[in-house]
């Protein structure tokens, strides 16, 4: 009984104690929105990096098409217009060089500001001394250089042209800069876009994703509310099957479990009743036959304690058959080996002889061949049959025991059988006879627990059959146990009819 509350407990929600974590249509959103973000940002930043660098490398481009309009100016073919010095270099180079929107240009003479455009700029080179100071640093009188600044007016690319001409003993800097923050606003408004779209996509994923997750997580929910509502004393409550998916799947088979779980309780409950039946009629008349013993008649005392014995011997079989019944649903109960049918066949018509000698026991028909089977199980449910038949079958009667094969789409059976000639079974009980503790009206007096038939039942379902009944009132009945069997190492062998 306290394994039943413990079982009745742990079914009641023992562990509804326990903190609950995240869901799992939690964990699918966070999992999803997870990897999607870490996509998009990938993906966002890539982007970003490719775009900064194309704008990088179309401002160096632009910084070193001014080296060829320089010497483009240098060069002019009309003598008369030709720059010949520094001051006049630099001076047509600010004339006919127009800067573009974020760039500023600025003309040095022995490292001093000389030349700036007439035309209006951005920002003035010669406004921040320290970038000046740094330009006239890094400048080559003969190569030119390209660098990146941090200045008072933002980031700045820049690069230093030296002009010298032969004669001129001045040295000139052309220097050309642009503002990269501006050019790079576009750059940067395109991915901060990018950020507000992806965030806005997130949101919208995560609502979409919290939708289908709550649909396609809909019978698990039922699941639990389900399994939360069966209890011990009541596992009759099933979870509706939508779709043909693999939640359907699972949904089936709980609803399996929970019939085998019902089943099982049930037969439970039912065994204890039985059982408490059952024990019920020999403890009292124990108790009754001692309470009315006369212990100074030695007459009494013997045949109450004759009484008494009997009855204990009728409870220590009933205890020993719903032991075996209990032990047909394990994997051990049933031990197959190889055994000779015909010899099984023989054996199990001997002792059959044995439960009653004036009986006429006949052989009917004979299966050979060595097959993997229990044995000895099958001699013990076949032999139930035999002396059932013995005892309510019409005195004087034959009882015919048989054996044969039987070839089906799912391989061979084997079927024994046991034939009576008596008054029947009627029609309306015969589903019943299989279930334990029951006993037909005409078989009230004859001694016997009313387990016999479920221990036959139970050995042919290990065996992974059934056993049959066929009867006709007033004629006698037929009972049939078919198990599938395998063939063991011998050659088959027809049947012989003996």
């Amino acid at each position: 009984m306290s394994r039943q509350r413990d079982s009745q407990r742990r079914m009641t929600g023992g562990g509804a104690g326990r903190r609950r974590g995240f869901s799992v249509r939690s964990r699918i959103i966070v999992a999803i929105l997870a990897a999607t973000a870490i996509g998009l940002a990938a993906s966002g930043v890539a982007s970003y990096l490719v775009q900064r660098q194309r704008v990088l490398a179309s401002v160096d481009d632009q910084l070193l098409q001014t080296v060829v309009e320089l010497r483009a100016i240098a060069s002019e073919t009309d003598s008369a217009t030709a720059p010949r010095t520094v001051d006049a270099m630099l001076r047509a180079s600010m004339q006919q060089l127009i800067p573009s929107p974020n760039e500023s240009v600025l003309g040095l003479v022995d490292g001093i500001p000389a030349f700036i455009p007439s035309s209006s700029l951005p920002f003035r080179l010669d406004e921040d001394p320290a970038l000046l100071k740094r330009i006239v640093t890094e400048a080559h009188p003969t190569r030119v250089v390209m660098g990146t600044a941090d200045s008072t007016m933002g980031t700045l690319r820049y690069i230093i042209i030296p002009v010298s001409f032969e004669g001129d003993t001045h040295e000139g800097l052309y220097v050309a800069a642009i503002d990269l923050d501006s050019v790079l606003t576009d750059v940067l408004d395109s991915f901060r876009t990018f950020v507000v779209v992806a965030l806005i996509a997130l949101l919208l994923i995560g609502l979409v994703v919290w939708f289908i997750a709550g649909r396609l997580l809909r019978p698990i929910r039922i699941l639990r509310k389900a399994a939360a509502e069966n209890t011990a004393t009541d596992l009759s409550a099933r979870i509706p099957v939508t779709g043909r998916d693999d939640l359907s799947e699972l949904t089936e088979t709980i609803n399996r479990m929970f019939e085998r779980l019902e089943d099982a309780f049930s037969s439970q409950r039912q065994l204890i009743d039985d059982v408490g039946h059952e024990l019920k009629t020999p403890i009292t008349i124990i108790r009754g036959h001692l309470e009315l013993l006369d212990a100074k008649k030695q007459d009494d005392v013997d045949a109450v304690r004759a009484l008494a014995i009997d009855e204990l011997d009728r409870m220590s079989t009933l205890v020993q058959q719903i032991s075996l019944l209990a032990e047909s649903g394990t994997p051990q109960f049933i031990e197959r080996h190889e055994a000779d049918i015909g010899a099984l066949t023989s054996a199990v018509a001997a002792k059959a002889h044995a439960l009653d000698p004036a009986r006429d026991w006949v052989v009917e028909s004979r299966a050979s061949g060595t097959w993997l089977i229990d044995a000895g199980r099958l001699t013990q449910a076949w032999l139930q049959l035999a002396g059932n038949a013995a005892k309510y079958s019409t005195q004087g009667t034959a009882i015919s025991l048989g054996s044969r094969l039987e070839m089906t789409r799912a391989g061979e059976s084997l079927l024994l059988t046991v034939r009576d000639v008596g008054p029947g079974i009627p029609a309306d009980v015969q589903g019943a006879i299989f279930e334990r503790f029951h006993r037909l009206e005409s078989s009230r007096n004859t001694e016997g627990s009313g387990l016999g038939l479920s221990i036959v039942s139970a050995i042919a379902r290990a065996h992974g059959g059934t056993v049959t009944l066929t009867s006709v009132d007033g004629e006698g009945s037929l009972f049939t146990i078919r198990v599938p069997v395998e063939r063991g190492p011998r050659e088959d062998e027809d049947e012989d009819e003996t």
